[in-house]
C-alpha cells in the first residue's frame, strides 16, 4: 500500500472545509430550529413580487394588460385546448371567443350600450355565463354579477344599487324575472337566454346571437387605460342590511386569477369548479385562475356530493375549489371502494374546520389543502402555502411591508374598536383573538361599493395608530400565533355564515317583521355541532293580542329570503333584552342556543321535508344533533 500512496498520493483537503462543512450543516440545523418555514415563505413572497414586478413593468411601458386580454390571446395561440367542459360538452378556447364574440355582436348593434355601462347578469352556472360576461367586457361594460338565490325585494335593490342599462338573465331563472318585473325600473331592457318571449318589452337573446357575427369587435372598446378602473359588481353580503356591490377593478382581478398559479397549479391542469360563478372565488380564482394558466376548467351546475369524485375521475380533474361546507358534504357520503383513486392534488379555498380537514386527508388521500383568506371588496389576501392544518395563511417581517395589516382589541358589548385614553386602537398580543384591519394606501386600494357612499365610508377606519391613518375593516376576527400562523376565529356585527353564504341579520329581521302579527324580530345565528358556520335563529316579540301564524311565517320567508337566509329556528318571547347603547341583545340568545331542555320559551324549527315550521320538542332536538334530520 505504501507503493500505491507514493505513486498516487490521497490529496488532503484544506483545514478549513471540515470547518466550514460544520459551519453550513450547523446553519441548516439552525434555519430548520428557529425558522422553519424559512424556504417556503421565501418562495412565496418571491413569487409574490415576480408576479407584481411583471404587471409593473406592463404598467410603465404603457401596456395595460387584462384578463380578459390574456384571454384571447390564448384563443389565438391554443385555440383548440379545452377550455370549458359542462355537462360533457368541451368548449375549445375558441369556440368561447368566438360566441362571446357574437354576444359582443349583438349588443353593439343593438347600439345602446357605452363603454363603461353597466350591465347586469342573472343567470346560473353554464358556458353561456362566461360566454356572456366575455362578450360585454369586450364593449368595455361593467358587468354585475346577481346571486341567483337573492329573490324579490332584495334582488330589485341589487339591481337598482348598480344601476344597470340591461339585466340579461338565463332561461332557467324566468320565474324570478317574473317576480321583479313589475316593479323593475322602466329605463332597464331586460334580455332572455331565450330564442321566444312571453314577457311584454322583453328581448330576446339566443336567437340573435346565432345569426350575429362571429368577428371580433373593435380592440378599443375593451382596452382599460387605468387598471385601478372597474370592470365588474360582485355582490357581498357586508356586517348590516342589504347585498352591497363591491366594486372590482382590473388590479383585483389579475390578482384573484394569480390564485391558482401562487398554490402550484399549471397549464396541465383540469380545474373542477363547482362554487357559484356569480361568487368572486370561482369566477375570479377558478375561471380566472383558468386563464392566467391556460388551464382546462371543468364547470358544474350545481355542487353534488354524489356526483363529485365520479366527475373528478371521468375528467381527469387535477384541481378542485371549496368552501367548508363542500368538503363537509364529501365526508358525509358514505365511504365507498378506491375513494383514493383519483388525480386530485390540490384543494384550494376557506373555510373547512380542522376536524373536517383532517377527515379528508384522510379518506380521500394526499391532496393539498390550500386555504386562504380574502373578503371580496377587501385589500388583504393570506394564502396557507405550507398546509399547516387550521391555518388560513402566514406573515412574517417582508409580507408585512407589502401588505400592512393588524389585529386589534375589539369590544363586543359595544360592537367597536377599543381606543386608548389617547384615542388610539390597541394591537391583540399573539394568541388573542383580534379584529383585522388592513392600511388602505395606493399599493392596496380600497374600491369600495358602487351606490352608496356611506357603506363604503363604514368600512373605515380612520385614526387608528396614528393621525391621518387609513384603514380597511374587515368585520372578521383573526388569531396570530407564535409562528406567525393565522386563523380564522368569528365574524362581529350583525352577520354570520351559513352554507357558505354572508347572512345579514337586518335584511332576515326585516322581512319577518313585514308580518302584521311580527312586533320585534332579533336574528342571530347558532353553532350546530358537526356543522360549518352558524344556523339562523329569530327571538320574535308578538303584536299584543296576536298569535304566531307558522303558516305565514314560512310562507314569507320562502317567498322573500334566499335558502340560506330562512332561519332555522325561531324562539318567541314575551320581552326583548337591550344592551346599554340601545341595540338588540344577541351574545346570551347565542349561547343559549337552540336546546328545548334549557329554553322555556317556545322552539320552532324549520322542517324542509314538511315545509313548514314545527314544535321543537326535545326528539327533534336530537335527532338534529345525531344528523338523523338533514339541515
Amino acid at each position: 500500500m505504501s507503493g500505491w500512496d507514493e505513486l498516487y498520493p490521497i490529496p488532503m483537503l484544506p483545514s478549513w472545509v471540515p470547518g466550514a462543512a460544520a459551519g453550513v450543516v450547523s446553519l441548516h440545523l439552525l434555519q430548520k430550529l428557529l425558522f422553519p418555514y424559512f424556504w417556503a415563505d421565501l418562495r412565496y413572497l418571491l413569487k409574490v413580487l415576480v408576479y407584481g414586478l411583471t404587471v409593473e413593468v406592463y404598467r410603465l411601458q404603457g401596456r395595460i394588460v387584462t384578463v380578459l386580454d390574456k384571454f384571447v390571446k390564448l384563443a389565438e395561440k391554443q385555440p383548440h385546448k379545452p377550455f370549458l367542459i359542462y355537462e360533457g360538452k368541451v368548449h375549445t378556447y375558441q369556440d368561447v371567443d368566438r360566441r362571446s364574440n357574437r354576444i359582443a355582436q349583438v349588443f353593439l348593434h343593438h347600439g345602446v350600450l357605452k363603454k363603461g355601462d353597466t350591465v347586469a347578469l342573472l343567470m346560473g352556472n353554464e358556458p353561456d355565463f362566461i360566454h356572456v360576461w366575455f362578450g360585454l367586457a369586450k364593449l368595455g361594460c361593467v358587468v354585475a354579477f346577481l346571486n341567483f338565490n337573492v329573490r324579490s325585494r332584495s334582488l330589485l335593490h341589487c339591481v337598482r344599487s348598480c344601476e344597470p342599462k340591461i339585466l340579461v338573465v338565463g332561461a332557467d331563472l324566468l320565474g324570478t324575472l317574473e317576480e321583479i318585473l313589475p316593479n323593475l325600473q322602466k329605463d332597464v331592457s331586460v334580455w332572455i337566454m331565450t330564442k321566444d318571449s312571453t314577457f311584454p318589452s322583453v328581448h330576446t337573446l339566443l336567437d340573435k346571437i346565432e345569426a350575429a357575427s362571429e368577428d371580433p369587435v373593435p380592440v378599443n372598446r375593451r382596452s382599460a387605460n387605468n387598471l385601478k378602473s372597474t370592470v365588474l359588481y360582485i355582490f357581498t353580503s357586508g356586517t348590516t342590511g342589504l347585498p352591497k356591490a363591491a366594486v372590482i377593478s382590473h388590479m383585483q382581478v389579475l390578482k384573484g386569477a394569480a390564485g391558482l398559479w401562487a398554490f402550484g397549479a399549471t397549464a396541465e391542469d383540469v380545474v373542477y369548479i363547482t362554487l357559484p360563478l356569480y361568487h368572486s372565488a370561482a369566477s375570479l380564482l377558478g375561471i380566472g385562475g383558468c386563464i392566467e394558466l391556460g388551464a382546462t376548467c371543468v364547470l358544474k351546475k350545481k355542487f353534488s356530493a354524489s356526483q363529485f369524485w365520479s366527475d373528478c375521475k371521468k375528467y381527469n380533474v387535477t384541481v378542485i375549489q371549496y368552501i367548508g361546507e363542500l368538503c363537509r358534504y364529501l365526508c358525509s357520503q358514505p365511504v365507498k371502494e378506491g375513494e383514493k383513486n383519483h388525480k386530485v392534488r390540490l384543494a384550494i379555498g376557506n373555510g373547512v374546520r380542522i376536524d373536517v380537514w383532517r377527515e379528508f386527508l384522510d379518506r380521500f388521500g394526499a391532496v393539498k389543502i390550500c386555504e386562504f383568506y380574502g373578503a371580496t371588496e377587501g385589500n388583504i389576501c393570506f394564502m396557507n402555502h405550507t398546509g399547516k392544518i387550521g391555518s388560513v395563511g402566514r406573515t412574517n417581517f417582508f409580507y408585512k411591508l407589502f401588505f400592512p395589516f393588524d389585529l386589534i382589541k375589539y369590544d363586543f358589548q359595544k360592537d367597536e374598536p377599543i381606543r386608548n385614553k389617547h384615542g388610539w386602537c390597541e394591537k391583540v398580543k399573539k394568541g388573542e383573538a383580534g379584529l383585522l384591519i388592513s392600511k388602505v394606501n395606493a399599493k392596496n386600494p380600497f374600491f369600495g361599493y358602487a351606490g352608496n357612499k356611506r357603506h363604503t365610508e363604514k368600512k373605515l377606519l380612520s385614526e387608528v395608530f396614528k393621525k391621518g391613518d387609513l384603514y380597511f375593516n374587515t368585520g372578521d376576527l383573526m388569531v396570530q400565533d407564535h409562528e406567525n400562523f393565522l386563523y380564522f376565529w368569528d365574524r362581529i356585527g350583525d352577520t354570520f355564515r351559513w352554507k357558505g353564504e354572508n347572512v345579514a341579520t337586518t335584511e332576515v329581521s326585516d322581512v319577518i317583521v313585514m308580518l302584521d302579527f311580527i312586533q320585534e324580530a332579533n336574528v342571530y345565528g347558532v353553532s350546530v355541532p358537526d356543522h360549518e358556520g352558524k344556523a339562523g335563529m329569530a327571538s320574535l316579540i308578538l303584536k299584543q293580542n296576536a298569535s304566531l301564524d307558522l303558516e305565514q311565517m314560512y310562507k314569507q320567508v320562502v317567498t322573500y329570503l334566499p335558502s340560506y337566509a330562512c332561519p332555522l329556528f325561531l324562539r318567541v318571547q314575551e320581552k326583548m333584552e337591550m344592551t346599554g347603547t340601545f341595540k338588540q341583545q344577541k351574545f346570551q340568545l347565542v349561547d343559549e342556543g337552540f336546546n328545548p331542555s334549557t329554553i322555556t320559551d317556545p322552539l320552532y324549527f324549520l322542517d324542509h321535508s314538511k315545509k313548514a315550521y314545527v314544535l321543537l320538542t326535545k326528539e327533534v332536538h336530537e335527532m338534529i344533533l345525531s344528523g338523523k334530520i338533514k339541515l
